[in-house]
């Protein structure tokens, strides 16, 4: 099971950045053909979030409305609907909202300690409510843990469809792997009108933008798609394993080290300069000791990092953290064809944040499928 699912965000945003007008109303920013394309987005994923006020002002069943799209979930062993997910800091929810009482699939309420008690008691049969706790000054905070609880519950693909509070804490945390966006051709004009990012430490700077994947056309409408830019550096990890020496003893992998403002440090794969070498050792010796680069960084490993080895003294977990990196992305967990892994485990108890990126494993199976046996 990943460490946590792919994060999808999806908004539809004013030529001014609003996500709404500060109307009871609410403004509707999609025509009929985006609505569609949403919908067709929801048959794709396992689970769709929201934030508590979300649900409070736009009152959204977030159901997949086609019948036909229904019919091709049951048809791959899903469930017609995906699980639906609400994000809330005060609890205040109404159990005879839409979210609540429309559709078949599983409800889950993640809300702070203080609100949990009376929460389960509102949502008694309704829905089941998580303590996402302690719950910190900031929603961001949060997020690991919920996105832990997902994946546990089998959602490898999450949709995130707002609020705005909700797709700032994705975003400004690094914590979004694909971000659309839809731009309707007017402007709100409304100072109190809610807005789709807010003030922020956002790691998407100009020295890290995020990578376009498409733009398109949708009436007068625009979708512009977006990329966090761990897919394209854990794409070089995995080309760089390519270039490993045989060995039937260990894996051929590759890895990669960012700086915080997206700039390589240092690369390396298996066996560059030495038959026992790992990857990541091999990236990290290139680096200076005690670089202040690396407390920012994220090291892309195209497998999880080593947690046992007989040819060395040190696994590349231990060399992990002694370098004081605080996050490592990798495509494929370490299967026990050589000893138990449990590397991710360890980096998370030592709290670093660990994303497995399961879309690429099948490219490292197969630079590496000689060891098995396929």
């Amino acid at each position: 099971m990943a460490d946590r699912p792919y994060v999808l965000l999806s908004c539809a945003i004013s030529l001014d950045g609003c996500l709404d007008d500060a109307s009871p109303d609410r403004l509707v920013l999609s025509d009929a053909a985006d609505l569609d394309r949403v919908d067709g987005e929801r048959a794709g994923v396992d689970a769709i979030l929201v934030g508590g006020n979300t649900i409070r002002r736009d009152d959204p069943r977030l159901l997949i409305r086609s019948a036909a799209r229904q019919e091709e979930r049951r048809g791959r062993g899903l469930p017609a609907q995906p699980l639906k997910a609400a994000i809330t800091a005060t609890g205040d929810l109404d159990p005879a909202a839409r979210f609540f009482t429309t559709g078949d699939a599983p409800k889950v309420v993640y809300a702070p300690p203080s609100a949990t008690p009376d929460l389960r008691r509102t949502l008694d049969g309704r829905a089941e409510v998580v303590e996402a706790g302690p719950w910190p000054g900031e929603l961001a905070g949060v997020l690991p843990g919920v996105l832990s609880d997902l994946a546990g519950r089998g959602v490898r693909r999450l949709m995130v469809e707002g609020g705005g509070r909700v797709l700032t804490a994705f975003l400004t945390s690094g914590l979004a792997d694909e971000l659309q966006v839809v731009v309707a051709p007017f402007f709100v004009g409304d100072a109190e009108a809610p807005r789709f990012a807010l003030p922020g430490s956002y790691p998407y700077g100009p020295g890290r933008p995020l990578r376009l994947r498409d733009a398109r056309r949708i009436g007068d409408l625009v979708l512009l798609d977006y990329r966090a830019d761990d897919r394209a550096w854990l794409e070089k990890a995995v080309e760089l394993s390519r270039s490993c020496p045989p060995s039937d003893t260990a894996f051929s992998v590759g890895a990669v080290i960012v700086d915080a403002d997206g700039a390589e440090i240092a690369s390396g794969y298996s066996r560059e300069t030495d038959p026992l070498d790992h990857a990541e050792e091999v990236a990290l010796a290139k680096v200076r000791h005690g670089d202040p680069r690396l407390r920012g960084a994220t090291l892309y490993t195209s497998l999880e990092p080593c947690s046992a080895r007989a040819s060395r003294p040190r696994t590349c977990t231990e060399l992990i953290l002694s370098a004081g990196i605080p996050r490592v992305v990798f495509a494929w967990r370490e299967p026990s064809i050589f000893v138990d892994g449990t590397g991710a485990e360890t980096l998370r108890a030592a709290g670093r944040t660990v994303i497995e990126v399961p879309e690429l494993a099948e490219s490292v199976r197969e630079v590496n499928a000689h060891l098995l046996g396929t």
